[in-house]
């Protein structure tokens, strides 16, 4: 098939959907959701899976240090810079089916599809699996993509920890994915990522597609409060040093904090000890995670948080201690890619908006070193994170053949 016949390339809509639902029986849960932690067992079983559908399409594989997947098929010229695509295919504890999986599925798909055509592109096209993208287990999130995209080191990333005291390098090596390649350090024509948006607005606006113009900049805290363990019958309230308290305060701050317009505040863990229910607790440990599309907004997120920290330990006699373990700035997508990802879509006669990504993804780590762009498509009631994510069949092959076209383009440009 000729360039000029581009427009004639089809996914197939049955068997992305198959792969995905496959894919989902490895940690599936009860409620219907998926529970595939990064760097178990169950992930090795997902891995492997893609790696054995990627050879069976003709595709050769490479894992590199921090165990990202990258499966090619070559194009016409090799020596041209591969156009990517990929996303992740570890979970949340209570995930689901779409998150991260749509994407490394939807690339499988284009591969296919092109093998279907017999389409040879100019560029190699690849298909990336980024490792620990949820960052649930090992914190902080996107861990893989980070390193790939000079953020993190390789050794900060293989020295991460879990809950257990387990390093990110150890858990790789057991799964068999700790690879030969060197991570990152080399050209990228360019790098979709096609996902569910993971929130209502595409659904509620009945668009099909979501054109993807920038990401939101995030940071993420741990905060230890420490007052004074005390017997709760005998100790006066206004005696008490009581780090649960100072806790809780500070959550409500930050619920205020987070409620400007495009903000987001979330505090998603509390760890308060000595865990007895007639001793005041005192030490806690929480987490804090602060969103906005604007830098400068969420600088001054930050300014307020602390200096309401600050005021509350003063006023109840305990001391706090915040710690910043995350930042990445609000990230812009590049022009060129997210034109071809409008294109696509103005060309299929899908209705399409321009929206930015309230969460962070591996993309944004990659748009540090490549030209890079996303695809978003509607999910149920615009929830995700949770075992009842769902997207309807047709929403997730509207966006596969978008991918497909955008690749294509951006590849025999």
């Amino acid at each position: 098939m000729s360039k000029q016949d581009v427009s004639n390339l089809r996914i197939n809509a049955d068997r992305l959907w198959d792969s995905l639902m496959e894919l989902a029986t490895i940690g599936g849960t009860e409620k219907g959701g998926v529970c595939r932690i990064a760097l178990t067992d169950l992930d090795r079983q997902g891995r492997d899976l893609f790696v054995r559908w990627c050879k069976e399409a003709g595709c050769e594989i490479r894992v590199d240090q921090v165990g990202n997947i990258f499966a090619r098929r070559p194009g016409r010229d090799n020596s041209k810079p591969p156009i990517m695509t990929g996303s992740h295919l570890d979970t949340q504890p209570t995930g689901g089916k779409f998150d991260g999986c749509y994407g490394v599925m939807a690339g499988l798909e284009v591969i296919r599809a092109l093998n279907d055509h017999g389409y040879e592109t100019e560029a190699p096209l690849e298909v990336s699996v980024w490792t620990n993208e949820e960052g649930c287990r090992f914190a902080p999130a996107m861990t893989a993509s980070g390193v790939f995209g000079g953020v993190f080191t390789l050794d900060y990333a293989l020295s991460r920890t879990d809950p257990d005291g387990v390093t990110f390098g150890e858990a790789l090596k057991q799964i068999g994915y700790d690879g030969p390649e060197a991570v990152g350090g080399r050209p990228v024509g360019a790098f979709f990522e096609a996902h569910i948006e993971q929130g209502p607005i595409l659904e509620r606006e009945d668009r099909t597609i979501g054109v993807v113009t920038a990401a939101q900049g995030q940071r993420w805290y741990e905060i230890q409060w420490t007052g004074m363990e005390s017997h709760a019958g005998t100790t006066p309230m206004e005696g008490r040093r009581d780090a649960l308290l100072g806790a809780a305060l500070l959550i409500a701050e930050a619920r205020r904090i987070g409620a400007r317009p495009n903000g987001r505040s979330t505090v998603g863990v509390i760890e308060s000890k000595p865990q007895s229910r007639n001793t005041i607790p005192g030490r806690v440990f929480m987490t804090l995670d602060f969103r906005h599309p604007d830098d400068a907004e969420l600088a001054r997120m930050d300014g307020e948080m602390r200096a309401a920290a600050a005021r509350i330990a003063s006023e109840h006699g305990l001391e706090v201690k915040i710690e910043q373990i995350w930042y990445f700035p609000p990230t812009p997508f590049d022009a060129k890619c997210v034109a071809a990802v409008r294109a696509a879509a103005e060309k299929a006669g899908l209705p399409h908006m321009d929206i930015v990504s309230g969460a962070g993804h591996d993309a944004c780590y990659v748009a540090k070193v490549a030209p890079t762009g996303m695809i978003f498509v509607p999910c149920k009631d615009g929830i995700s994170h949770n075992e009842v994510e769902d997207a309807r069949k047709d929403d997730v092959a509207a966006g596969c053949q978008i991918l497909l076209q955008a690749m294509v383009e951006r590849a025999n440009a």
